[in-house]
Order: structure tokens, then sequence, then C-alpha cells
């Protein structure tokens, strides 16, 4: 846990209790930041103290980073609360998503920090709405979120893809996820990732992306390839191939570390871990 260790025992993991507790943390921290610099106490009041739950909090939040000259805050206010309000699942990976970024992040100093200033963490959510809008068949709305959310944060998934819950977008600019992905829990992508297909054709035709994988920076991974559980994709790599379990794939384009017949194999869960270097020794003998 970064600094700033939370005080009291939380609660299981998933339930309401937790939801609310963490709400109470998080408006904690915005009144102690509101006394301590003044200058931004009307900004958290507005965002965070003015609401009586995160899921107001976060819709109002998002309404005003997504709304446009043409496209009212008020109106998304209402979108964006209606699917949190109504989806106690949608709810549960939010939690999840704020307590992988404090926990996996030592840049994420407190949970309001996230709700408010990490873009990576704002566009997962609200794909997470454009998504359920598209399971309603609500395409063309849930394609003008997507729009938006390319527009602001830099980060372009399609409302199709799927999305598991402890989903850390880390930096977040320049990822881009295709309408097939399917990404899963306890997963960590960092900056300029892309999950694309390999040509024009249609169908399923993106990566599907295993519980606890971490993707370095600038890694792409391209067609209907599995990563396994707990895969590792080493920074700027190009993946083509299905990577197995607990493996590690590094390169342009990927190889396995430790070779395609008897890869090395770890026991962590490099997704929540952030361990981005083991096995470093074993395929370069690059030195400075």
């Amino acid at each position: 846990m970064p600094a700033g260790e939370l005080r009291h025992p939380t609660p299981p993991l998933g339930s309401e209790e937790e939801e609310k507790w963490l709400w109470e943390q998080i408006k904690a921290e915005a009144r102690r930041d509101a006394e301590a610099e003044p200058a931004l106490a009307s900004y958290l009041y507005s965002t965070i103290l003015a609401h009586s739950s995160l899921e107001r909090s976060l819709s109002f939040h998002l309404g005003n980073k997504l709304c446009s000259s043409t496209l009212l805050s008020t109106l998304l206010y209402d979108i964006f609360l209606n699917v949190f309000s109504t989806d106690a699942a949608i709810r549960s990976a939010t939690v999840a998503d704020l307590r992988a970024a404090r926990v996996r992040d030592p840049a994420c100093i407190s949970f309001s920090h996230c709700l408010l200033n990490f873009k990576g963490f704002l566009a997962c959510q609200a794909h997470r709405v454009a998504h359920k809008l598209w399971t309603q068949c609500r395409k063309p709305l849930a394609l003008a979120l997507q729009s938006r959310i390319s527009d602001v944060f830099a980060v372009d998934i399609h409302p199709a893809a799927r999305i598991g819950k402890g989903v850390l977008f880390d930096h977040a600019t320049g990822v881009v996820v295709g309408e097939t992905a399917v990404i899963g829990n306890n997963v960590s992508i960092l900056h300029h990732v892309t999950l694309g297909g390999t040509g024009k054709s249609g169908g399923d035709r993106h990566p599907k992306i295993g519980d606890g994988v971490l993707i370095g920076a600038g890694a792409t991974i391209l067609g209907n390839v599995v990563i396994g559980e707990g895969a590792k994709i080493g920074s700027g790599a190009v993946v083509l191939m299905d990577v197995p379990p607990r493996t590690t794939a590094v390169g342009i384009p990927a190889r396995l570390v430790g070779g395609k017949e008897q890869p090395k194999v770890h026991e962590e869960i490099p997704g929540e871990s952030m361990d981005h270097t083991s096995y470093i020794s074993d395929w370069s003998d690059y030195i400075i």
C-alpha cells in the first residue's frame, strides 16, 4: 500500500459494505485536501462532498469531463447515474478499479486522487457505461461516448469490448482496445498498448487477455490470440501468437523467455505485482 495506509480494517472485497467504506474514505480525503488547499475547496465540494454516493459523484465528474457544446453535462449525468445506480456489478467493478490503482500505483496518493485525476480510471468507468448501452442496443449513444472518451482521455476502447474488474490502465494515453477484445480481472495495462486486429475481416478478431496479466508500455497484441492467466508482456513487444499462462513474452516479434519448448514460469501474478523486469537477464545481454 502506498504512503498513507488505511487506518481502519477494510470490509470484504466486493461487498456493499466495501463500497460504503470506500465512499467514506473518499469524502474524508476530500475534506482533508480542502482544508490543506483552499484553492481546491469549491472543486472538491462540487465533485465529491456535495454528493450522497460514489455513483453520484462519479456520474457528475464524468458528465463534466465528457460534455461538449452539443452533449450536455446534465444529459450525461443522467445516463451515467442510471447505469451506475441500477447495475451492482458495474459499481463493484468501479470499487475494484479504485483499489487496484491505490494498491498498484505508488503515484496514487489517495482514492480521491484516483477518482478525480486518473484518466485511465475515468476512461474505464465511462467505457463500462458505454458497454452497458451497447448491450442494450443503444449503439449510437455508446459510440458517441466512445468518441468523447477518446477525445478527452486519449483512450480508445470500442464499446463492445469486455473488461473485467480490478483493472488498472496506468497512465493510459494511447491505449486502443478493439471491438471483440476481452480483458480479464486484475489486469494492468500501461500506456500506448494496442489490442488490435490483423486486417479488415470481421468476426472475432481481437486479443483475449486472461486474469492477472501485465502488459508493458507500448506493447502491441494483434489478432484473436489468447494471453494466458498471469502472463507478462514486455514493453514494446509485438505479440502475434498465444502466450501460455505465467510466462513472459518480449521482443519484436515476441518470443517467450526461456524458449518455446521450456519457457520460464513465474509464480507471482504480474498484473498485481507490477513486476516488469523479472528474467531480464535470461533473454538479454544488454549492459549499460
